[in-house]
């Protein structure tokens, strides 16, 4: 196609889209930072072998310059960047590496630590909870520092009903409590099954009170009349295993002693307290009272009955009621006892029970026999309570 003089060239659209507009790969932008490589401490500022071979084929083409008559500038340029590129990307990959020391290898690290001392009373069933101190809490409040306090729970079990706590300590990271909680009627076998969760939060007036953390340390780490010192960091809050056989469900504790007179020619039946009783009223507690009877009770004359304690599932009672009756009849007797929560203007709620005589098992059939061989001799027992127990004691 010839042109005149003076017009401008037109290229057609065929013609435009057969231009090879991007021949070749697609080259990186370069930095200035990829021909400083950075090398790594400790090792001299050596050259790579790229970059020799870059020398060479630097010198190489230089030669060839002289030579011949027309060099490829473009050629140096893409061996430099062959020289460096290999020691850039090391260096990026070193960069995009995080630093290991700079951050908390765990975030728990962050939440404090807890300093406590427990101990099993196998004699008195009783396990003692020392909560000295925390070191470092996460700070919850607006002034960056926090109001807790220590709660205890055992699990399983029911919430209210086994949970104690410390006294709050005000705008503190570092809380020293020095603060003994007892559980009562703790057994063997609840130091198999159980386990005990510490957990450490934040009280606010205007609010809900925050959690900072929790540890849990199962009781069968633990020996009988032996302290255990911890020092345990706090974690994030651990679900609940809600998936417990609901046979292992427990209506509560209670711990009675059994004493044959000899110069009353009687029975003295103490109600000493219960613990983790079941809660019956809405509120989450109970208004827990307890009932005796000495069967067969042909006069119907043998029934006590022990003071309302109100809104508790721990009460103490210490009543003792007496049955005067001849030794020789005890073992034809069985003791029924009988845990209630009152209620105003309608039927009160039956808790649990327990019957210890000539036909029970286990330890109630034991504590029995011990008082039959023992004249004279108070003895104290624990009993887990049973919604099971026969009679006229679930009529109230």
């Amino acid at each position: 196609m010839t042109q005149r003089k003076g017009e401008k060239t037109t290229i057609s659209i065929q013609e435009h889209m057969a231009i090879d507009v991007c021949p070749g790969p697609i080259q990186p932008i370069k930095q200035i930072s990829d021909y400083f490589p950075r090398y790594p401490r400790g090792l001299p500022p050596t050259a790579p072998p790229a970059l020799s071979r870059a020398g060479s084929l630097r010198s190489t083409s230089t030669s060839q310059k002289s030579e011949g008559p027309a060099a490829d500038p473009k050629r140096d340029e893409d061996d430099l960047d062959q020289a460096f590129g290999a020691t850039a990307l090391v260096a990026s990959k070193k960069e995009e590496e995080p630093d290991v020391e700079g951050y908390d290898s765990d975030d728990s690290t962050t939440l404090g630590t807890l300093d406590f001392s427990l101990l099993y009373d196998q004699e008195n069933n009783a396990l003692h909870c020392t909560i000295n101190k925390a070191k470092g809490l996460k700070p919850m409040d607006h002034n960056g520092l926090s109001d807790p306090y220590v709660k205890l729970h055992l699990l399983p079990g029911a919430s209210k009903a086994n949970k104690l706590r410390t006294k709050t300590l005000r705008n503190t990271l570092h809380p020293v409590w020095s603060e003994t909680l007892t559980y009562y009627g703790i057994t063997d076998e609840d130091m198999v099954r159980k386990t005990l969760r510490i957990s450490v939060c934040d009280e606010d007036k205007f609010r809900h009170n925050e959690f900072i953390g929790e540890t849990r340390i199962p009781l069968k780490k633990l020996k009988p009349n032996q302290t255990k010192n911890f020092s345990n960091c706090l974690e994030k809050q651990l679900p609940i295993d809600k998936t417990d056989d609901k046979s292992l469900e427990e209506r509560g504790r209670i711990m009675i002693s059994l004493k044959y007179s000899s110069q009353k020619c009687g029975l003295v039946v103490g109600i000493i307290r219960c613990a983790h009783l079941a809660a019956m009223d809405a509120n989450g507690f109970s208004d827990p009272y307890v009932k005796t009877y000495l069967k067969p009770d042909e006069n119907k004359k043998s029934k006590h009955k022990t003071a309302v304690k109100k809104k508790t599932l721990n009460p103490e009672f210490n009543e003792e009621f007496f049955y005067e009756i001849k030794y020789a009849d005890l073992s034809k007797k069985t003791l029924e006892v009988t845990v209630w929560d009152y209620d105003i203007g309608k039927s009160n709620d039956f808790i649990g029970g327990v019957s210890l005589g000539i036909n029970a098992n286990g330890e109630r059939l034991k504590h029995w026999f011990d008082c039959l061989k023992n004249k004279d001799k108070k003895i104290e027992r624990w009993h887990t309570l049973t919604n099971e127990l026969p009679g006229s004691g679930y009529n109230e």
